[in-house]
């Protein structure tokens, strides 16, 4: 089984969706030549790929067509954070970069901290710090 992963995105204006994610820290992938508009974008130290898509492209390759993130949520991507201030940063920077905070930072369970934001076309992202020292045995 292939041990890499890719997520893929539809956006409406992909420069703006580059310029958002590399706000939040995301890498731009230099080894990927775009011809038609996409973006590749590494995530985290597993260097998840997150591919940022035209919409129209997208919808050629999906087969149907482009939910309205706005209006429901297929998928909530979740990242790992090392702290509760890196929580906190994090929902700061999506906000500076034209995202909107759906989940201001704050405590689970007595366990994890997290945030809920979205990217400019509306897709769900959260991040989590979560201190297992404190998670119920059971």
């Amino acid at each position: 089984m292939s041990r890499e992963l890719w997520l893929n995105l539809p956006v409406r204006e992909p420069e703006r969706s580059k310029a958002f994610y590399i706000q939040l820290g995301f890498r731009l992938n230099e080894q990927y030549a775009s011809q038609d508009g996409s973006f590749s974008m590494i995530v985290g130290d597993n260097q998840v790929v997150l591919m940022l898509f035209p919409e129209s492209v997208f919808r050629g390759f999906a087969g149907n067509a482009v939910a309205d993130s706005w209006k429901s949520t297929e998928v909530l991507f979740s990242i790992g954070a090392n702290s509760r201030d890196e929580v906190d940063e994090l929902a700061l920077k999506a906000e500076h970069a034209g995202g909107t905070v759906f989940s201001k930072p704050g405590e689970n369970g007595g366990w994890m901290y997290g945030c809920g934001f979205a990217d400019p076309d509306g897709h769900r992202w959260n991040a989590l710090y979560m201190d297992m020292s404190k998670m119920a045995q059971g």
